[in-house]
Formats: C-alpha cells, structure tokens, sequence
C-alpha cells in the first residue's frame, strides 16, 4: 500500500471530526444569545448532557494518549493515573460539587470575590486560573502535532494550529452553550474510537498461539522498586490526582452551567460512571502495547502507541481503518479539552483584563481573551514540541491540588478563612509548584530524592498550603469577612428547603 493510501484514513478521520466540531457547534450558536450563554450556557444544561460534555472535556490528551503510553514504559503501576482521574471526581462530587453551584460564581475567581470580600484574593485567582489552563492547553497542542504526524506524515506544527483555529472558531462563535454540544458528542466518538479497536486487537491477541516477546519488561515494574523515593512518587501521584480535579478551572466552570446543586451532585455521579467506562480502556492498549510494539517505548515514542498499534497487530485495509478510528478520537480529545480549557481561561482574562476596556462589551470581552487564551499556548507548543503529554498534564494537577484544592476545602467548610490567609496559601502553593515545573523541565534526566520531589511534589506542596492558609487565617482571624456565615448557610443550604422557606 503506498503512503498516500496509508494516510487517507487518518486524513479522512481529522476531516470528519473538524466538520462535525464546526457544524455542531455552528448548530449550537442558535441557542446562544446573552452573555449567560456564553460563560455558562445560562446555567440551564441537563445533567446527563452536562456528565457528556464533562467526560469530553476532560479526557484531554493525557488519557486517550498518555495513559496508554505510560502503562508500556512502566507497568502496571500506571493505573494509578486513571484511577485518581476518576476518584477526583469521587472527592469533587462529596465535598465540593453542590455548594460551588449555589455560589451563583461565574468562575473560580468570581467564588473567591463572593466567599471573601477581596480584589486581592481575586487576582491571584486569576493569574493561577491561566497559569494552569495553559500548562494544560500545551499539550493538548502537542499531542495534536503527535497524532497528525503518525498518522499522516504531516509537520509537527500543523496539529496545534489546526486545533487552534478549529477552537478558536467554536468559542468565540457560541461560547459555552456551543461548546457543551460539541463536547458532549466528542465523549461518545472517543469512547468509540478506542472500545472498537480495542476489541479487534483483542481478538487478534487471543487468536495469536505465539505472540512476540515483550523486550519492554513483565507487565508489573512497581514504582516502589526504586525504594523509599519510588514508594514517595506513587502517594504523591495518588494526592495530585485526587485533589487536583477539583481544581481545574474547566472542570469547575461546568458546574456553574447546572441548574442547581442537586443537579450538580447528578451530573458529577453520571461523570463517575462515564469516566470509569473510558479508563478500562487505554490500558489495554498499554499491555498489547508491551507484547507487540515495544520498539516504541525504546525509541522514545510511547504516546504514539494508541495511534500506531492497530496498524502493528492488522494488517491490510482493516489495520488502516481502525487506525483512522483511533485517529479520530485522539484529535477529538484534543478539540474538546482545549475548547473547555479555553473557556475557562477567557472567562477570567475577560472579566479582570479585557473586559475592563469601556469599548468592549460583554461578549467582545469574552472573544478577544479567547484569542489570548489560545494564541499563547499554541505558541509554546511550536516552539517547546518535546515536553511529555502525560507528564505536562500531571504537573497542571499537581499545581491545582497545591491552589485552588485549600482554597475550595476552606472556603466551603471553615468560617475562620481570612483573606490573609487565603492570599498566602495560594501564593506558596503556587510558587512552590512552579518551581518544582521550572526543576521538572529543566533536569532531562531525573534521578534521585531532590528529583522525585519536584517531578510530583503534590504531597508537600498541598500539606505546605493548606498550613499556611489555616495559620495565617488564625493569626489575622479578625478580618473575618463579616458575610461569612451567611454565605456559608448559601453554600450548605438545599434549594428546596430555600423553596419551602419562600
């Protein structure tokens, strides 16, 4: 078969997803038409359909790719990565879900003004809110590059400028409102793309008497063979993971966009169930991975496994077509997640940056930060292509778990949190953070204590900010935000008691 032959599903597939994306989103544009439709789809969308757009958005680059690519470089021990995906979710969902809701916030931000009466503790939302949405956007952007170059030949530039533009027409066009349409359908397309060719590589495997020796090594390499730091690495991982979600700031926009917090609470167990179908799958593909395509792990090209093991274990036309399958959900999940991270970030720049312009109105605010948003990330992503897809994203949780997972837990729970202290916390956790990335990116080849700290530091850098946020709160405990406890009773307060009290 010819290269040009070899590459028309993968070009059919990306062609596919770019129409269906601009024209779902086009057809979701009819329904936008305030300033509400476009932060958060005028707070009216269904669970079910909010639990769809959810799963898009957040199964980014990093579990459709990533996941899978892991597993083959070191095992068993990988799972972690999914399992505290969705047990975030677990945590979200009891602590957090309903009473972010009845806030009435737009954004995180918005949550931080209203809980503690302070422009300060606002602006440091800010900033943190676009520093993680852009370290998550980078490698979306670099994995679009991966997908198009293994699965077409094309340059690695093309894929973050065509997931760019593709994005940036879909924000600006409809907002949230639109995005939620578009995501929803792009959770289905990538459940489909992996459980399909998952299901023909698994016969193939069942069928093969004498599969090939795995050189990559058994299908365990516990993490916790290194020693003392191995066994640090896995818990780190594991708080990151499970306390970062809740962090997010496209994953907490969505639950602005309920209609209430009990169906905010429905959405997030629907989310439950969805995520755990999705994560049984990349790590089948991780341990055929390890018995048919071990060249990859050596050759340093492990997030290309999902892409590329069709074509290895089937051969001839079924191979090429369940290869522009997977294809075309890993650029899916490129689209969807950069759609809700980029809203999520133009929320904010539009609100405290463009939205301050007097020329600018609400939604011209809302679509120049939008360009903002996804300019500078795609940027980055032509000019740094290397930075692991799975590793970028785990530092993106790490920083959120070490920020915004205090700010939430206190400002939900405790009434003694002060502006003070929430300043504080947030500054540590966040420089903290960012020098454990700075150390993570800048060491090619990690190896000892020091590095097993700054490559996941959650399990410092959370305790560090959640002490700091409680001490300097007690020690300035007489800026107290006199609305606390009336707030707090807004947070905790179930709509339909509000309704029988009215």
């Amino acid at each position: 078969m010819s290269p040009g032959l070899d590459a028309a599903p993968g070009i059919v597939a990306i062609a596919f997803v770019t129409v269906a994306t601009l024209a779902i989103g086009t057809w979701g544009l009819r329904f936008s038409r305030t300033t509400s439709d476009f932060f958060v789809a005028s707070r009216s969308v269904h669970p079910r359909l909010n639990a769809s757009a959810i799963g898009g958005e957040y199964l980014s680059a990093a579990s459709f790719l990533g996941v899978a690519g892991l597993v083959l470089l070191n095992g068993a021990d990988m799972l972690w990565y999914p399992v505290g995906w969705t047990a975030g979710y677990l945590v979200l969902l009891v602590l957090v879900a309903a009473p972010l809701r009845r806030s009435g916030a737009y954004t995180l931000p918005d949550f931080a003004e209203a809980r503690l009466g302070s422009r300060g503790v606002r602006a440091a939302c800010s900033v943190l809110v676009v520093a993680i949405g852009w370290l998550y956007l980078l490698p979306q952007f670099q994995g679009a590059g991966l997908t198009l170059r293994s699965a077409v030949g094309a340059p690695t530039w093309l894929g973050p400028v065509i997931v760019g533009v593709v994005v940036l027409a879909n924000v600006t066009s409809g907002g949230m409102r639109s995005i939620t349409f578009v995501q929803a359908f792009q959770y289905w397309l990538k459940l489909t793309a992996l459980l399909v060719p998952a299901a023909v590589l698994l016969v193939v495997w069942a069928g093969d008497s004498s599969p090939p020796a795995s050189g990559a090594g058994g299908w365990s390499v516990p993490l916790a063979s290194g020693g003392p730091s191995g066994l640090y690495v896995t818990y780190s991982l594991i708080i990151a993971t499970f306390l970062g979600t809740m962090g997010l700031p496209h994953v907490v926009v969505r639950f602005y966009t309920n209609p209430d917090g009990r169906a905010a609470r429905r959405t997030t167990l629907v989310v439950l169930v969805l995520l755990g179908l999705f994560y049984l799958l990349p790590p089948v593909y991780g341990a055929l991975g390890r018995i048919y395509a071990p060249e990859l792990a050596v050759s340093g090209r492990s997030d290309a496994l999902v892409l590329e093991l069709p074509r290895i274990m089937v051969d001839g036309l079924l191979g090429e077509v369940l290869t522009g399958l997977v294809t075309a959900g890993a650029f899916a999940a490129f689209l969807s997640t950069s759609s809700g991270l980029s809203i999520a970030v133009a929320g904010v720049l539009s609100q405290d940056v463009t939205g301050r312009s007097r020329r600018l109105g609400g939604v011209a605010a809302f679509r120049l930060a939008a360009v903002v948003a996804v300019t500078v990330p795609c940027v980055v992503a032509l000019l740094a292509p290397n930075l692991g897809v799975a590793r970028a994203v785990g530092l993106a949780f790490a920083m959120a778990a070490a920020t915004f997972c205090p700010l939430l837990l206190l400002g939900i729970w405790w009434r003694g949190l002060t502006p003070y202290g929430a300043v504080a916390g947030l500054v540590v956790g966040g420089l903290t953070s960012a020098v454990a990335i700075a150390w993570t990116v800048g060491v090619a080849d990690p190896d000892g204590w020091v590095d097993a700290l700054m490559g996941q530091p959650a399990a410092w850098t959370v305790p560090l900010a959640l002490a700091t946020m409680v001490s300097v709160s007690l020690l300035t405990r007489d800026s107290v935000p006199a609305h606390a406890d009336r707030f707090l009773v807004r947070l905790h307060t179930p709509e339909t008691l509000e309704l029988d009290r009215g």
